[in-house]
């Protein structure tokens, strides 16, 4: 009972001071509410990043193969890699007629769609055309909404049909239901038999919604074939990933005569090298996020430290006084240990009303997401450097002998 007395002595003191000094504090916590907005704006703009970022991986798939002409990242060696010999329809049927023990092989070829997609009046232009075969979603793991993909039958056949991304059939038919009309691209009329389900997009990740997919037959006799193709391995299971990849790169460089000893001709990407970037780029924000916010809280720190020792001196005759009448060490450095607390908490709190509204506004360019932990994390960073920046004063205070303190003028 004694400990719960001393404390709320401590706090009604404290309180007192505070609002004895009004804009002394107010300014002194400063500091404090600079920190805590960079912390707060730091860790949900990572969070928000991190969740963004596996959502939008989860597109690629952690047990799918990319057989492409380009590495994702070629770094300095582009020019390597533009001389390359394209990877084409042909090889891509070779390839899926001998790859074997992986749950689905397709391939795609994306061109712009020229004057764009038309129906009736409703125009969308940029948008890019994929020739695919009926394996084409199971490999991505994109599926229809409305409707259904093309089947083996209207592949093999060339049938002049196509599935519309989300944000294709939207722009289409705002108002009607797609399925069974009749779109035209380049010169050429398709029947929607379905519409896929909204991707989304992040991070400039690969996503459907913007895209037309029709029989790689029918891209063919529109575009020709010799365009490069992507084949798309979808393995099953990520655990055998690593094989997969060796089995895909001994039978690619079959299929393109390789001799031994040759560098590939071909890259085989992967979740992998998305993770591995953004692991890097998550690092260096979160290095630069954390000296700025540490910089912030450190000089917030110094001001309520300063602060608190022109407080205890101030109040030398007050702590005198106290001692004179009983008051232990204890007491006198809990009180000046509970009014630095108070003075960096308030901070901490007004930075995080101020965080959460610009959290909002920004969440409409970049998601964010602020999550209890982050809050928490805040309140007691914002609690810890109060206490951490009280000590010495306190402890000062504390030790003042009562007959010097009194007479102090």
């Amino acid at each position: 009972m004694h400990y719960i007395h001393e404390l709320k002595e401590g706090l009604a003191i404290a309180y007192k001071a505070v609002m004895a000094n009004k804009m002394r504090s107010a300014l002194t916590t400063l500091g404090i509410v600079i920190g805590i907005v960079s912390v707060t704006l730091m860790g949900t703009a990572i969070e928000g990043l991190d969740r963004a970022f596996n959502t939008s991986i989860s597109k690629i798939g952690a047990d799918v193969l990319y057989i492409q002409k380009w590495p994702w990242f070629a770094g300095d060696d582009w020019w390597k890699y533009r001389n390359r010999k394209d990877i084409y329809y042909q090889d891509a049927i070779e390839f899926q007629r001998q790859m074997k023990g992986v749950e689905a092989v397709s391939y795609g070829a994306g061109m712009g769609s020229g004057k764009g997609i038309k129906y009736k009046d409703n125009i969308m232009t940029n948008i890019i055309i994929i020739g695919s075969d009926e394996n084409y979603v199971k490999t991505l793991g994109a599926y229809p909404e409305i409707g259904r993909f093309f089947n083996t039958f209207e592949s093999d056949g060339g049938r002049p049909v196509c599935v519309l991304g989300k944000d294709v059939a939207d722009g289409l038919f705002p108002k009607e239901d797609p399925i069974g009309k009749y779109v035209k691209a380049n010169g050429y009329n398709f029947k929607v038999v379905g519409v896929l389900e909204k991707q989304g997009s992040m991070l400039g990740l690969f996503s459907l919604d913007s895209r037309i997919i029709i029989p790689m037959k029918q891209f063919v006799k529109i575009f020709g074939n010799r365009r490069s193709v992507q084949i798309i391995v979808k393995v099953g299971d990520k655990n055998k990933i690593d094989e997969a990849k060796e089995e895909v790169r001994g039978l690619m460089r079959k299929i393109r005569r390789l001799p031994p000893g040759k560098e590939d001709d071909f890259a085989i990407n992967q979740q992998e090298a998305f993770t591995k970037t953004f692991e890097t780029i998550n690092m260096v924000i979160s290095i630069v996020g954390l000296f700025i916010t540490g910089l912030s809280l450190f000089v917030g720190s110094i001001g309520i430290m300063n602060v608190m020792f022109v407080s205890v001196t101030e109040r030398t005759k007050e702590i005198g006084i106290r001692k004179a009448l009983g008051a232990r060490r204890r007491t006198i450095l809990l009180q000046f240990l509970i009014e630095s607390a108070a003075i960096s908490l308030l901070g901490g709190l007004i930075g995080l009303l101020i965080a959460f509204p610009i959290s909002l506004i920004v969440d409409q360019i970049l998601p964010t997401a602020m999550p209890l932990s982050i809050i928490l994390i805040a309140i007691f960073t914002s609690l810890l450097i109060g206490v951490l920046s009280g000590i010495l004063p306190a402890m000062r205070a504390s030790k003042l002998d009562p007959v010097e303190a009194l007479r102090y003028e």
